[in-house]
């Protein structure tokens, strides 16, 4: 192995090209891969439309918008992060890999996108296994500019110390994340490079990367199957605003643009949510019986006809006798009533196929006297006021929010819909006074989710081809079948940590969850080593699992550092908060002051009477500041370089699950834990 050296801080040390050829080498070799990408800049800008027509030109417009920001330069990203030599015939044949692929001229490959097949051995060779490679070489960068490589001479048996593998993993936290493609170790390469037919569930522990993981596979699957990928589309589900917001840039620098990244109560926000429920109602909205409850409620609107309907056709009017009507009523319910969603026939749809057998018998009736109406004249007869007045009696249109409102609004309405799956004690929990209009109503975000339900059950819901859903053990029954029903026939990347689980919802384990997703058969794929995590933090907030999550295994860590964690005790917040604080902005990187929600504005006024530039991190989508004071309910998901945590008690006893809370706020840093308690640490961590 050779490498330039390194100082005692671990960051590469800069290397005079002039007396080192290979690092020369290197560096010419990524100036003629910048030249080499901005010279396909150029020609994706220069691409003229031939005017051809309307259409064709705004796609060609889109296509290459699409092309010009796959390609955006970043200054802060280096053109290749690795290269694989590995034998060819007589010779060896060389690679660079990088986020993207990068040409010359004549098409010759400069730098091998590291999703392609050929890029494979970078991520899964050993020197047990070396997979055709004599050579795998790393490099440093400071600033854009390469600094430093390593090799391993895998092919003599030889692997390298991970030097620039720490480094790259170490370096600070502060902005969004980061992707990990030039870090990406061989159990998350075999998730990431899964098939896109394959629904995967990852149970990550934390600093494990599990999002990165998902994010760096939805980025494969658009790689490798780009025009089915184009056509249904990849959607990213996570938490919360400020989750998303972490993780918006991860995509975009690996070259995808094209993906829709929302939050579950966007994703069901058909109505605007003004109110909260007790949690007790909270966690019966969210229960799977609800989803039996709603569609009873919907389909028990469908009455069974009560006469004959005259349908006019061609300037004369066709008796379609009742109990020919009553056939058709109860054939569509029977299969709108069908378990199985892909065959499924929706009350929206089931309404309108009414309407076209009333008018198709009227046709068949005229065809017997020798007539033939066009099918123009039946659509016709299929709107006519006589046919719209017997489908508004036996099939009545439905509007989402109204069913719902009617149903928790109305006892009598929700007894008949709810008898033998709810108790009675569970009804009552369930009302609420009718509001006096659906637009008005104090809807919550549980009502919402049972009002996209109710969408779900009236017209089919867009699919996607692929879904990643991050933090999913945090998701209700109903939560669930949300995801589910953008799914379609697509594929799931279900990403999470059990000891993370912080929901009333969540499960001891993954098959409830995975049941409702739609995907109960999907594998478990369990990642246990962190990366990001110091050791120390990491075997501190372990000491919580027998609590939180028995049985499930501890995640152990690659990274150990004697002073990242400190546990202080501490009469009065105020002076050791900001004395902890502004010694950690005296360095670099990102911190997150951690502490209960209803804690936050204090914590924030004693940083700002310090004089400390701290911001409070909101749900909104806008960026943490380099001192961001955190809610601990919106920390899940998050990195920074140094975490403080102010007083752990108070987030243990803000909710019914605080130790698993707590056990998220501990293991948010990636460099220093500050722990600053008053004496009162729950027994498993005061030990």
């Amino acid at each position: 192995m050779s490498a330039t050296p390194t100082d005692t801080t671990g960051t590469a040390t800069p290397t005079d090209p002039g007396t080192d050829p290979v690092l020369a080498a290197e560096r010419a070799h990524l100036a003629r891969a910048d030249d080499c990408l901005t010279e396909m800049r150029t020609a994706a800008d220069a691409v003229v439309d031939a005017g051809v027509d309307a259409w064709a030109s705004e796609r060609l417009g889109a296509a290459r918008a699409e092309r010009l920001r796959s390609l955006a330069a970043d200054p802060g990203v280096p053109a290749f992060f690795g290269r694989t030599d590995g034998r060819a015939g007589e010779g060896t044949e060389t690679f660079h890999i990088g986020r993207r692929h990068v040409r010359d001229a004549t098409g010759s490959p400069v730098v091998i996108d590291w999703r392609a097949p050929v890029s494979r051995p970078f991520y899964r060779a050993s020197a047990a296994d070396p997979q055709g490679l004599v050579r795998r070489r790393r490099f440093g960068f400071s600033g854009g500019e390469l600094t430093s490589y390593e090799d391993e001479l895998l092919g003599a048996g030889e692997e390298g110390d991970g030097t620039l593998l720490r480094e790259e993993i170490e370096r600070p936290r502060s902005g969004p994340m980061r992707d990990i493609v030039a870090t990406i170790q061989p159990e998350q390469d075999e998730i990431v490079r899964a098939p896109l037919a394959e629904s995967v569930c990852v149970q990550g522990a934390p600093g494990t990367g599990k999002t990165a993981v998902g994010l760096h596979r939805a980025a494969y699957l658009l790689y490798t199957h780009g025009g089915q990928l184009a056509r249904t589309g990849v959607l990213v589900v996570g938490p919360n605003r400020a989750f998303l917001r972490y993780i918006e840039q991860v995509l975009p620098t690996l070259g995808e643009v094209d993906v829709d990244q929302t939050t579950v109560a966007e994703l069901t926000g058909r109505v605007p949510v003004r109110a909260q429920d007790a949690p007790e109602v909270a966690v019966l909205k969210g229960d799977a019986r609800m989803a039996q409850v709603l569609e009873r409620a919907l389909w028990g609107a469908v009455a069974k006809p009560a006469d004959d309907v005259l349908v006019p056709l061609g300037g004369r009017r066709y008796r379609v006798a009742v109990e020919r009507l009553k056939r058709y009523v109860d054939d569509l319910r029977r299969r709108g009533r069908v378990a199985d969603d892909q065959q499924r026939l929706h009350y929206a749809a089931g309404r309108e196929r009414l309407a076209m057998l009333v008018a198709g018998d009227a046709r068949r009736q005229r065809e017997e006297a020798g007539g033939s109406p066009p099918d123009g004249e039946v659509r016709r007869a299929a709107r006519s006021p006589e046919v719209r007045a017997f489908c508004d009696a036996v099939w009545p249109a439905r509007d989402p929010a109204g069913l719902v409102a009617e149903l928790l609004g109305d006892p009598a309405v929700l007894a008949r819909a709810a008898r033998g799956v709810l108790t009675a004690e569970e009804q009552a929990l369930l009302h609420r006074p009718a509001p006096r209009s659906v637009r008005t109503a104090p809807w919550t975000a549980a009502d919402a989710v049972l009002v996209d339900e109710v969408a779900g059950l009236l017209e089919r819901t867009t699919g996607y081809g692929h879904v990643v859903v991050d933090e999913a053990q945090d998701l209700s029954p109903l939560q669930c079948r949300a995801v589910a029903r953008r799914l379609a026939a697509g594929s799931l990347t279900v990403l999470g940590d059990l000891a993370q689980a912080t929901s009333p919802w969540s499960p001891a384990d993954w098959a409830p969850t995975l049941e409702g997703l739609g995907r109960p058969e999907t594998a478990v794929r369990p990642l246990t080593r962190g990366y990001r995590v110091p050791g120390e933090v990491l075997d501190y907030a372990n000491r919580l699992l027998p609590a939180i999550a028995p049985g499930l295994p501890a995640a152990t860590a690659v990274r150990h550092d004697p002073g990242a964690l400190t546990v202080r005790p501490v009469t009065d917040l105020a002076g050791p908060l900001a004395e902890v604080v502004a010694e950690l902005a005296a360095g670099p990187g990102s911190i997150g002051v951690v502490c209960a929600d209803d804690a936050v504005p204090g914590v924030a006024r004693l940083l700002g009477d310090a004089g400390l530039p701290a911001a409070v991190l909101a749900d909104d989508g806008s960026p943490a500041a380099r001192i961001a004071v955190v809610p601990a309910t919106l920390a899940k998901g998050l990195e920074f370089d140094a975490v403080v945590v102010a007083d752990p008690a108070a987030i243990v006893a803000a909710e019914p699950r605080g130790l698993s809370r707590l056990y998220v706020v501990l293991t948010r840093a990636v460099s220093t834990l500050v722990v600053l308690h008053r004496g009162d640490l729950p027994a498993l961590l005061a030990g």
